[in-house]
């Protein structure tokens, strides 16, 4: 459904004020560690607040997170590792039971994680919806939460349907070849 993964950067601007996000995304020569790196750089706003930061995610093949790395300018780190069956630890090894059965993650400022569960599920027309239960970051305070997410597959690899469980927002967007939005109505447009 997606080509195989090759280096490629892309560009990202919010909708709504000033900002940018620049990621690079490769596959690793991957032996017993990670096999997709996404690294990126993010300027925004939210809520009137201006934000920096840099994020790092590390994924295996089959697009599951191994780990994720988020880096504020002002100097706030959240570092966290997953087994990849839904159990999270911090960097000393303490679990976070309060996020099991979180498989992937969703870092509010970008688009890029909307990318994980459509790549990682492969989902399919035929599929139906598949419903998510996310660890969720947002940029402002780096506190991670559970949030209940819906993918469904419009057209095969290239439109995709994003739901907040909650119904409060719903989101149809396309894709390219590597599954990476192009376009996230209201939120953001690729460069």
């Amino acid at each position: 459904m997606f080509r195989a993964l090759s280096s490629t950067t892309v560009r990202w601007r919010p909708l709504e004020g000033e900002g940018l996000e620049y990621l690079s995304l490769r596959a690793l020569k991957a032996t017993a560690g990670a096999a997709i790196r996404a690294e990126s750089v993010v300027i925004g706003e939210r809520g009137g607040r201006p934000y920096g930061l840099r994020y790092r995610i590390d994924c295996d093949a089959h697009w599951q997170v191994m780990s994720f790395l988020i880096e504020t300018t002002e100097g706030r780190t959240l570092h966290l590792l997953s087994d990849r069956q839904g159990h999270w630890r911090d960097l000393n090894g303490v679990a976070l039971p309060e996020f099991d059965g979180c498989i992937d993650i969703d870092l509010a400022g970008t688009p890029f994680t909307n990318t994980l569960p459509i790549r990682r599920l492969k989902l399919s027309r035929k599929a139906g919806t598949a419903k998510l239960k996310m660890l969720y970051v947002p940029f402002d305070t780096l506190q991670p939460v559970t949030d209940g997410q819906h993918y469904t597959c419009l057209e095969d690899g290239k439109l995709y349907r994003y739901e907040a469980e909650d119904r409060s927002f719903v989101a149809d967007l396309p894709v390219d070849e590597d599954g990476l939005v192009t376009d996230y109505p209201t939120l953001f447009r690729r460069l």
